[in-house]
């Protein structure tokens, strides 16, 4: 098919670099063939090189654009079928820049603005150049001034020298190398000794925490024992330092009366008193003169005490007859003598305890009961005082039992100190 002779076709070369279209010059349609020899021949002689393959060369051809035109701007067509019909001056151009390309390390044509910074960038190159060229040839002359310049045969002793330098320390290397093996052996065996004394190490830390868990259990157990050990002495010393007698047999007074245990005896017709708490403090005095009787090892004469609680009574040796010791009645029966009676042995009683006291202190005026007893009386300084209900005041009998338990209390405070020292005694013994 025919080509339409009214459409534009231009053809044209882009920049190397930027891909840019580029108008060339109308210089370079036409060139001398001696133009075209000097552009043939390379930039660094090189007898290596074939200058006429370089000339022909079209290893760096360059194909040409045909620029169309369209709304939006160029389409860019490129086909290399069209290279048989292209025009003698296309081929010289290309031929041109083809020879350019292969006789730098620039692909050519370039743009102006390329070509500029080209053209830095050699500028650039050539002072860098310029400058080694420089260095190296103040270098040259430096050696060339040097007039200490080393033998050949010095030279070749420091290299004899440097090579038996060198077989040394290869040597030296050798056995550093085999002393290195050594050692990563020597190494090896510490650390399984280290990891076997780490487990030692673990197991007696586990062996040393059960250990100081008893340790500390044990002495846990001991501080307790101790004290322990220490509140029964406490108890102990307090028990022994304490009285069996006064704890369990309290005498005091309460007004008029005399009391034991708080058990009043005795009566006054303006503070009666129940029969059963007289009966009940007479139970309480029999058991403590029977209890004191027995710290002395005395055994009474013509009467026996026989404590029986609120009817404790007393027996009569080679008699048997029994006096009791607790009444259920006033003074208005005068034919019931069986209560006087029994008062007045528990008095006779009273008054061998006293005589087996005093003989025991062996006249001591240290220690004296504060009232005597004669024939069921009770005697303080002049007067006396009948321990008998019958033919007698309630006032004149209540104050006879006063008198009759203070003697007691005096006997009780004796039998006390006597218990202290023998305690003192037994203490000192045993330290």
């Amino acid at each position: 098919m025919a080509e339409d002779k009214s459409e534009k076709v231009l053809v044209s070369f882009m920049c190397q670099r930027c891909s840019q279209p580029l108008k060339l010059d109308d210089s370079l349609s036409s060139f001398s063939e001696h133009i075209s020899a000097e552009l043939n021949l390379p930039i660094h002689s090189n007898p290596d090189v074939d200058l006429e393959s370089q000339a022909t060369s079209f290893d760096h051809y360059i194909p040409p654009c045909r620029l169309v035109d369209s709304g939006n701007g160029f389409m860019l067509i490129s086909d290399e079928n069209e290279l048989d019909s292209l025009s003698h001056v296309y081929k010289r151009k290309a031929a041109l820049f083809d020879t350019l390309s292969g006789n730098s390390n620039i692909d050519h044509p370039l743009c102006d603005e390329c070509t500029d910074y080209l053209i830095e960038i050699l500028e650039q190159e050539l002072i860098d150049a310029q400058a080694d060229y420089n260095d190296y040839l103040a270098y040259y002359k430096m050696l060339q001034s040097d007039t200490n310049e080393p033998k050949l045969s010095e030279l070749e002793k420091e290299l004899d020298d440097l090579k038996v330098e060198g077989r040394r320390a290869l040597e030296e290397l050798e056995a550093l190398t085999k002393e290195e093996i050594e050692l990563q052996t020597a190494i090896g065996e510490q650390n399984a000794e280290v990891r076997r004394l780490d487990h030692e190490r673990e197991i007696y830390y586990k062996e040393y925490t059960k250990h100081q868990k008893s340790y500390t259990q044990a002495c846990e157990d001991s501080r307790s024992l101790e004290c322990q050990l220490n509140y029964t002495n406490m108890q102990l010393d307090k028990l022994k330092k304490t009285n069996v007698f006064n704890a369990t047999f309290h005498i005091w007074h309460k007004g008029h009366f005399g009391t034991i245990n708080n058990f009043c005896l005795g009566r006054l017709p303006s503070a009666p008193v129940d029969w059963s708490e007289i009966n009940a403090a007479w139970g309480q005095t029999a058991l403590l003169l029977s209890a004191l009787a027995r710290k002395i090892n005395l055994t009474f004469e013509r009467y026996r005490l026989v404590p029986y609680g609120n009817h404790s009574y007393i027996e009569v040796i080679g008699e048997q007859k029994e006096f009791p010791l607790y009444g259920s009645g006033g003074f208005k029966f005068l034919w019931d003598t069986k209560f006087d009676n029994g008062m007045a042995a528990f008095l006779d009683c009273l008054q061998q305890f006293q005589e087996k006291v005093e003989r025991l202190e062996k006249g001591n005026k240290m220690f004296c009961f504060p009232y005597r007893t004669n024939k069921g009386k009770i005697e303080d300084n002049d007067a006396s005082y009948s321990i008998k209900i019958q033919l007698n005041s309630e006032e004149q009998w209540t104050k006879a039992m006063k008198f009759m338990l203070t003697n007691l209390k005096w006997g009780l405070a004796w039998i006390s100190s006597q218990l202290n020292s023998d305690i003192e005694e037994t203490m000192q013994t045993d330290n």
